[in-house]
C-alpha cells in the first residue's frame, strides 16, 4: 500500500463548490432517485423521504446526515496482515482491471477462461505495486454462469493473500462471497470488526440504483462490508455533456447509495465512487484517458474530501485495442490524475484494454510499470546535508566527473529508480537482443511472472473447507 504525501491538486474553487452544492440539492430534492429494491424504499419512508412508487425525494440535509455516520478511513484485513490495507486518508491501494469478457495475449484477442482469471491473478499476486487481484479481473466464458462466482472467489483467496472485491451479479453471490470469506477468516465476528472484502455497487446512470446492486449492497453492508458506490456516468449518455452537470449528477447518485448503507447500518465503510468519462459524439463509442475525464477525476478527488469521504477513480484506462502508444499515453493522462487527486480506492489499475472489454497481459506489465514509476515520483523528496553532496563536490572539483566519486561509488546501486520494463540499451545491443518493443518485453516479463509464481501458504483444513463450500454451492445452483 502506497502513502501518498504531496499535496493534493485541487481545482474547484469555493464559488464552484457551492454551485455544485446547490445542484445536487436540486436533483435529489426536485427529482429524485430512483430505487429498484422495495427494502431500500422502506428505510427511505421509514427515515421520513418522499417515496413515489420507485423513486425518492430527498431532503438534501437528512443525506449529508447519514453520509457523516460513515467513517472518514478503514481497514480492510488480508489473510496475510502485511497485506492489509488502509482506505482514506494518504492511503493510495491499487486492484487490477475488473469486468472484461475478452483477454488479449500478443496477437490473439479471444473470450476469457477461468485459466485467464487465474493467471491475472497470480500477476496480482506477484507485483507488489498491487494490493489487490480485484474482483471479476475477467469474466471466465468457460465456466457456468450460475455459479462463476464461486471459482472467482475461490481463486481469489487461494490463488492471493492479498485483498479481494466481493462478486455482486447477485444478492445470492454477494452472500456466497460473505460466507466464503467467513470460512477463510474465522467467522462472521471476525469480518465484522474488521472488513475484509470491499465490493463495487454501480448505479445505473442516470438517477437510478436497480435490484441486484441493491441487494448486494444490502447484504454486504449488513455484513460490515466495504462498499463502493460509484455512479457510472459517460457524459453525452448517462449524463449531460457538461463536466459540471455529470459532477453534480455523481455526487446526487453516490450520496443516495451511501445513506442507504448508512440507513441499513450506521458506521459501515463505504467509498465515495466515480467512474466519469466522455462518449465520441460522432460515433457514441466510450472514450477513455480523455482530458474531461482527467478533470472530472481531479475535481473527485476534492469533492470526496468535502464529504469527508475515502474515495475510488482513476485508474489505466484506455480505447486502444493494443498494447500501443495510445493505450500508454491514455492510461497515464488518468492515472497521473488519479495521484494528483489522491484517489484512495484504485480499480483497474492493470490490464484495461479496448474501452474495459479486454483484459490484457502485455497491457497487465505495462500499468504495474507505470504504477511504479508513479510511486517513485509522488515519495517526496528527503533534503537532508547528506543529499547535498558537498563532499562530492569538494572532491570532484571544477571540469570532473561525479562517476568515481566517493558519494556516487557509495550509492549507485540504489540512487536512481531503475524500470523493470524500459529499454535503455544502444540500438545495436538492442537489436542484438532481438529487437524487442515494450509490448513484446511485457509479454516476456508476465510469462516469466507465470513461471515463477508460488502460490501463499493456506491452511490445508480452510482450504479443504472452502473447496466443499464451492462443491455444495454448485450443487444447490445447479451446475
Amino acid at each position: 500500500m502506497f502513502r501518498n504525501g504531496m499535496p493534493r491538486y485541487e481545482i474547484l474553487s469555493g464559488d464552484a463548490m457551492a454551485t455544485l452544492d446547490g445542484g445536487w440539492r436540486r436533483l435529489v430534492s426536485e427529482i429524485g432517485v430512483e430505487f429498484g429494491n422495495e427494502r431500500a424504499l422502506e428505510l427511505f419512508r421509514q427515515a421520513g423521504q418522499k417515496v413515489e412508487d420507485d423513486v425518492v425525494r430527498f431532503d438534501p440535509d437528512f443525506l449529508l446526515e447519514q453520509v457523516a455516520k460513515a467513517p472518514r478511513s478503514f481497514d480492510i484485513q488480508a489473510r496475510n496482515p502485511a497485506n492489509t490495507v488502509h482506505i482514506g486518508d494518504d492511503a493510495m491501494a491499487f486492484g487490477a482491471v475488473y469486468g472484461p469478457p475478452f483477454v488479449r495475449e500478443g496477437e490473439v484477442r479471444r473470450d476469457a477462461s477461468m485459466a485467464d482469471f487465474e493467471n491475472f491473478t497470480k500477476l496480482s499476486q506477484s507485483f507488489s505495486v498491487l494490493d489487490s487481484a480485484g474482483g471479476i479481473i475477467c469474466e471466465p466464458e468457460n465456466t457456468p454462469l450460475d455459479s462463476r462466482h464461486l471459482d472467482m472467489t475461490f481463486a481469489l483467496q487461494t490463488l492471493t493473500d492479498k485483498i479481494y472485491m466481493g462478486n455482486v451479479v447477485s444478492g445470492v453471490n454477494a452472500a456466497d462471497t460473505i460466507a466464503m470469506t467467513e470460512i477463510l477468516f474465522g467467522g462472521r465476528e471476525t469480518i465484522e470488526k474488521t472488513p475484509a472484502t470491499i465490493s463495487l455497487i454501480n448505479c445505473n446512470s442516470p438517477l437510478r440504483w436497480d435490484e441486484r446492486m441493491l441487494e448486494s449492497q444490502i447484504a454486504y453492508s449488513e455484513a460490515n462490508q466495504a462498499v463502493v458506490i460509484t455512479p457510472f456516468i459517460l457524459m453525452g449518455a448517462m449524463s449531460p455533456v457538461t463536466i459540471p452537470a455529470a459532477l453534480t449528477q455523481q455526487i446526487a447518485e453516490a450520496l443516495t447509495g451511501i445513506a442507504l448503507s448508512q440507513l441499513i447500518r450506521p458506521g459501515c465503510p463505504v467509498v465515495f465512487g466515480s467512474f466519469l468519462s466522455n462518449i465520441d459524439m460522432q460515433s457514441g463509442s466510450p472514450c477513455f484517458g480523455t482530458p474531461e475525464s482527467a478533470v472530472g477525476l481531479l475535481c473527485t478527488g476534492q469533492i470526496a474530501r468535502h464529504f469527508g469521504l475515502p474515495v475510488r477513480s482513476g485508474g489505466g484506462m484506455t480505447s486502444s485495442q493494443t498494447t500501443d502508444a495510445q493505450a500508454g499515453y491514455e492510461s497515464l493522462m488518468t492515472l497521473m490524475p488519479t495521484f494528483l487527486a489522491g484517489i484512495n480506492w484504485v480499480m483497474h489499475s492493470a490490464g484495461w484494454l479496448e474501452g474495459g472489454l479486454v483484459a490484457g497481459y502485455e497491457k497487465f506489465v505495462v500499468d504495474c510499470q507505470l504504477l511504479e514509476m508513479l510511486q517513485q515520483e509522488f515519495t517526496p523528496l528527503e533534503i537532508d546535508e547528506a543529499s547535498l553532496a558537498f563532499d562530492a563536490h569538494d572532491e570532484v572539483r571544477h571540469g570532473g566527473h561525479f562517476l568515481g566519486a566517493a558519494h556516487t561509488m557509495e550509492r549507485f546501486r540504489t540512487c536512481f529508480y531503475r524500470p523493470f520494463l524500459n529499454s535503455s540499451d544502444n540500438y545495436d545491443r538492442w537489436m542484438r537482443n532481438g529487437a524487442k518493443d515494450t509490448s513484446a518485453r511485457a509479454g516476456d516479463v508476465a510469462r516469466k511472472k507465470l513461471d515463477e509464481y508460488e502460490p501463499p501458504p493456506l491452511d490445508d483444513a480452510i482450504r479443504q473447507e472452502l473447496s466443499e463450500y464451492v462443491t455444495r454451492r454448485r450443487r444447490e445452483l445447479g451446475d
